[in-house]
């Protein structure tokens, strides 16, 4: 049980010098206790050490606040809430918060290194070695004197980074985009914004300190990251280079108190003051890459990736990796052609998967991995596109198999015989040197659900559909040699509907409903088994909000 601090309390300070986890301090001018830090002196003291040097008992058991804080004296005026359509918003997206994104998900599994002064660091080249980035965690370890490799891993190994801080650190990108000079102006998110974001307002097994606590922590780590970048000249930018400093300044952090019966202060709100660090200046500068003499990179942040995040940090970190890196990843063009061995690179570590290749049960463990964590990231809004030639059906996972069998009982009994009378089943195991083939493989690209994608990528590929569908009208017509006017309403194809209908996030079984037609007949349709009627159309059209 953690300790507090009441209002009889004549801050003599003995109690701070003897706090053995520093979980005592002076907030506000107020002697507070931090819950998240006190352990009741276990491992140091039978009893607590606060307690026996307080002569006048100040020092007592604290007891969960109860109800609600209806409103909180915030002296800052708090920034709008992002996501404002409720699924996206735009954050920064440059390659120094890319970066940032890996060191917080991927930890000890990068290439970390030691520079003069002894200190960890991460460098990553830029314009093939023209340039590099080098990331600092300067607030957390710091040495004084060189260390060997392995220390430096090991220190860096332990709890000290939360693969959670990544939400707060994309958080603070989206604020960023939202100002148009975060270089000079500063940001401000209350407590109650972060809970909304992350989801923890959903949580009712977490009391409001223990929800505070995990936000101050998540809200802090982003800002131990020092950024030094040198960069090559691009186009019309010239070359620049950027000293280390840190990519977010946390200018203040205001606690909200209040005071019960007793006199003791509760902690009941959070308040952060946060400012982009100089990197903003090259990389999300408006008006001068407007002139052609800087850059504005941003891209699009679902919502649901943080809510994601926050649910399979502790059971799927691997798929919170991949998810992490993919959102950076996939807007690089619709074909990328990631090898999947890189995607276990960015999983489990270099290191891991180099032992899977020696070690026979490491590698059937690891195999067991990629494909559970690879389901995830598709639930998840990234649905694997397989190369057919490199990642062939034999080889991919059961659960992408599964996804089409059909929901009709008949179709699906059809399903079923179909398989089981040809040569290759679903049900059977891989073949003999799944491994060697598996790392050889190769994934063409991820389809995006609609919050993954920006508002401007779906319109883009509307258009698209609509230039096709009168590029083929206007052909069919000039073959005939028939006067036939191009009518608004063609045809659409079995695969732009099924283009269309996952751009909307609907199934085959909800787009059946409002058509009032069966699953299978969706389903056939998309495979271009026929093709619907002119009427059949309309009632496509009209579902599809076309």
């Amino acid at each position: 049980m953690a300790y507090k601090i009441s209002s009889d309390c004549a801050a003599c300070s003995s109690c701070i010098s003897v706090c053995p986890t520093g979980a005592i301090s002076i907030q506000q001018g107020n002697y507070w206790i931090d819950p998240a830090l006190c352990n009741n002196c276990e491992g140091y003291a039978p009893e607590p050490l606060c307690v026996s040097a307080c002569s006048i008992g100040a020092s007592l058991p604290l007891q969960p606040k109860k109800g609600r804080v209806k409103s909180i004296e915030n002296p800052f005026t708090v920034s709008p809430s992002l996501f404002a359509n409720g699924v996206s918003a735009p954050f920064a997206s440059a390659i120094a918060i890319w970066e940032a994104c890996n060191l917080l998900a991927q930890r000890q599994s990068l290439a970390w290194d030691l520079d003069e002064k002894g200190t960890l660091v991460y460098e990553r080249a830029v314009s093939q070695g023209k340039g590099k980035i080098a990331l600092r965690l300067n607030n957390i370890i710091n040495f004084s004197y060189p260390r060997s490799h392995i220390e430096a891993q090991t220190i860096l190994a332990s709890d000290t980074l939360d693969i959670r801080a990544t939400c707060m650190h994309l958080i603070y990108a989206a604020h960023a985009t939202t100002l148009e000079k975060p270089w000079e102006q500063e940001f401000t998110i209350s407590d109650r914004q972060i809970e909304e974001y992350l989801g923890l307002d959903k949580r009712k097994d977490l009391t409001k300190s223990t929800k505070l606590n995990l936000i101050k922590t998540l809200a802090i780590q982003p800002c131990w990251i020092t950024a030094q970048i040198d960069w090559p000249t691009q186009g019309k930018v010239g070359a620049f280079s950027l000293p280390e400093s840190p990519l977010w300044h946390l200018l203040e952090i205001v606690h909200h108190f209040h005071e019960d019966e007793e006199g003791c202060k509760h902690l009941v709100g959070l308040t952060f003051k946060v400012k982009a660090g100089a990197w903003s200046q090259y990389f999300l500068n408006k008006k001068e890459c407007h002139a052609g003499r800087s850059f504005y990179q941003y891209s699009t942040l679902p919502k649901s990736l943080l809510g994601a995040i926050m649910s399979i940090w502790q059971q799927h970190e691997g798929a919170a990796r991949m998810l992490l890196w993919l959102l950076f990843k996939t807007r690089m063009g619709d074909q990328q052609r990631i090898m999947v061995l890189t995607l276990m690179r960015v999983a489990y570590g270099e290191d891991r998967v180099n032992q899977a290749v020696t070690q026979r049960e490491e590698r059937k463990r690891l195999l067991r991995m990629f494909e559970s964590d690879l389901e995830v990231v598709n639930r998840y809004g990234l649905k694997p596109i397989f190369d057919p030639v490199s990642y062939p059906v034999e080889i991919q996972p059961l659960w992408s198999k599964l996804a089409d069998i059909p929901d009709d009982a008949e179709a699906a009994l059809e399903f079923w015989i179909n398989d089981g009378s040809g040569n290759l089943r679903l049900t059977d195991i891989g073949p003999r040197g799944k491994w060697q083939m598996l790392i050889n493989a190769r994934i063409l690209s991820f389809d995006l659900l609609a919050d993954w994608e920006h508002p401007a990528e779906l319109s883009r590929k509307r258009r698209k559909i609509e230039r096709s569908q009168n590029q083929s009208s206007r052909q069919k017509n000039k073959s005939s040699g028939k006067k036939i006017l191009n009518s608004p309403q063609s045809l659409l194809s079995g695969e732009q509907i099924a283009s269309l209908r996952k751009d909307l996030q609907i199934s085959q079984r909800t787009l059946a409903e409002k058509i009032g037609k069966s699953q299978s007949w969706i389903r056939d349709v998309e495979n271009g088994r026929f093709q619907a009627k002119h009427n059949e159309q309309q009632l496509i059209r009209q579902a599809l909000k076309i």
